[in-house]
């Protein structure tokens, strides 16, 4: 599937909630579905600056495709990043760099987040697109 065939299906999903609280619950479910990350993950490289909760992110590079495994110690974080993974996890580093994440704005998560949690949402993409551009570097 390709990462806007994939933002579609999240879109679709998102929108058969109209409740925001039903939303944050698809969030954490996602977040609680996602297999934990291995400790020797857990490092500080792998920390997202930017973010006001902790959140680990690894990028492992098979076959020209990029894949993120990621760990946040809270509950609505971890499906922002199990989220952003699904769309993007399993492509080159030029789709991703090439990709618009609009599946974010037609959510609603924009907008439902607090400011310093759009940051972090922001400080995630940017370290998505980073390893992108590293390992693109690296071909």
């Amino acid at each position: 599937m390709t990462i806007n065939e994939i933002q579609d299906e999240v879109i679709e999903e998102f929108s058969d909630l109209t409740d925001w609280m039903d939303k944050y619950q698809l969030l954490i479910d996602l977040g609680n579905e996602q297999a934990p990350l291995d400790d020797k993950y857990k490092t500080e490289s792998n920390l997202i600056d930017g973010c006001q909760s902790r959140v680990w992110l690894q990028a492992d590079y098979t076959d020209g495709l990029l894949y993120f495994t990621a760990e946040s110690d809270a509950l609505i974080v971890k499906g922002i990043v199990a989220l952003l993974i699904r769309v993007i996890s399993g492509h080159t580093p030029d789709e991703i760099l090439d990709a618009d994440l609009y599946f974010i704005d037609r959510i609603g998560l924009k907008e439902h987040l607090s400011p310093t949690r759009s940051n972090g949402l922001l400080a995630m993409i940017k370290q998505i697109r980073m390893y992108a551009l590293a390992f693109k570097m690296k071909d």
